[in-house]
């Protein structure tokens, strides 16, 4: 039986285990800079196989939290480089996950107050963070703009030349595109977001294009052994929901097949959430099985709620790789603590999002 604890290869990603700390907002990364605090936190985290970052958007069109880091501007890629520097510096490997949050975003957070954009001009039934008085307060959405068709190139563009800034200057090991929780291109991918009635809306082929684009143009640029990207088929996250999950999704994977990319990140159920949910039934076995059978070879990564037990369930019947979200928030030796099967430090919730070196360098390790 496959172990937590064994080295293991995805693409071009040489990990020293199977554990990987999953993406995780923070909102300390003010002006979108990511902060000297952050490099001590991914630093205490290296042991981890591998380390995805906290969503990073790739333009300022794609921000839609503050604090929230970018990778767009020089002096954000130079601080992204002192943090893979210290990651590389104890043994880790880090790759940065690549994001633009489409509808989830306040005209505050845009280039010159503009509406966020959108597949469709539908408001997301969804709050977000903004600072008030250095605060982080919840915040309705404001109502996007939908995209016009000529602009999609451009989306296409930027996430190439973010990928390409992520492994050349800033020194990340590969990266992770965000098609997941409800945000762009999961926008595009499901029904309840795309009323769109052009090549990028209507049909599942359509609905997918722009994830499928995307992925293409990374690979092209970056080589498919340094990326991965999330999927989340039936999270309810940031009020997206598609009519046909499974089959979208099984067409979304035969797709990727192709691309030779290092991982599947796919999240089971509700993100953060119920691992099954009663109105959404989704088969994920047979989902890596059509990945597979369309001659996929990238890492098979599961995510949600995950313990230990549960994690070397899963690689006993199949995925390769298991992300951890919440646990390494506050136990960043986690994989010390995985190995010895001792007790977890209790996160600190309060300090989740927002603040200072409180409930982020502070976790005592064993």
């Amino acid at each position: 039986m496959s172990s937590l604890f064994e080295p293991f290869v995805a693409g071009d990603l040489q990990l020293a285990n199977r554990v990987v700390m999953a993406p995780l907002t923070r909102n300390r990364s003010p002006g979108a800079v990511p902060s000297e605090l952050g490099i001590e936190y991914y630093r205490q985290r290296a042991t981890a196989g591998l380390i995805i970052t906290e969503a990073t958007a790739i333009t300022q069109q794609g921000q839609g939290y503050a604090d929230v880091p970018g990778l767009y501007a020089p002096e954000q890629i130079a601080a992204w480089r002192r943090t893979t520097d210290a990651v590389h510096a104890a043994g880790g490997k880090i790759v940065t996950q690549l994001w633009h949050v489409g509808r989830v975003s306040r005209n505050e957070l845009q280039p010159g107050g503009q509406a966020p954009v959108a597949p469709s001009a539908i408001t997301a039934k969804t709050r977000t963070v903004l600072m008030i008085d250095g605060v982080p307060t919840l915040m309705e959405t404001s109502a996007p703009r939908a995209l016009e068709l000529s602009e999609l190139p451009g989306i296409v563009d930027d996430y190439r030349r973010a990928a390409v800034a992520a492994v050349g200057d800033a020194g990340f090991d590969g990266v992770e595109i965000h098609g997941a929780n409800g945000y762009l291109l999961d926008q595009f991918m499901k029904t309840a977001s795309n009323h769109r009635t052009d090549a990028y809306g209507g049909s599942i082929e359509n609905r997918a294009r722009l994830l499928v684009e995307v992925t293409t143009a990374i690979v092209a640029a970056i080589g498919g052994g340094r990326v991965g990207i999330r999927l989340s088929p039936v999270t309810p996250s940031n009020d997206v929901v598609d009519a046909d999950p499974q089959a979208l999704f099984t067409y979304v994977v035969q797709q990727l097949a192709p691309l030779g990319l290092a991982y599947l990140h796919v999240i089971e159920g509700q993100t953060g959430g119920a691992r099954e949910l009663e109105d959404r039934p989704f088969d994920y076995v047979a989902l890596r099985a059509a990945y597979r059978a369309a001659g996929g070879t990238g890492a098979w990564m599961v995510n949600n709620g995950y313990t230990k037990a549960l994690a070397e369930d899963a690689l006993a019947n199949g995925a390769d790789l298991v992300a951890f979200g919440k646990a390494f928030i506050a136990n960043p030796d986690l994989v010390r603590r995985l190995t010895e099967d001792a007790p977890w430090n209790t996160p600190d919730v309060p300090t989740f999002y927002g603040g200072g070196a409180k409930g982020y360098l502070d976790y005592p390790t064993l």
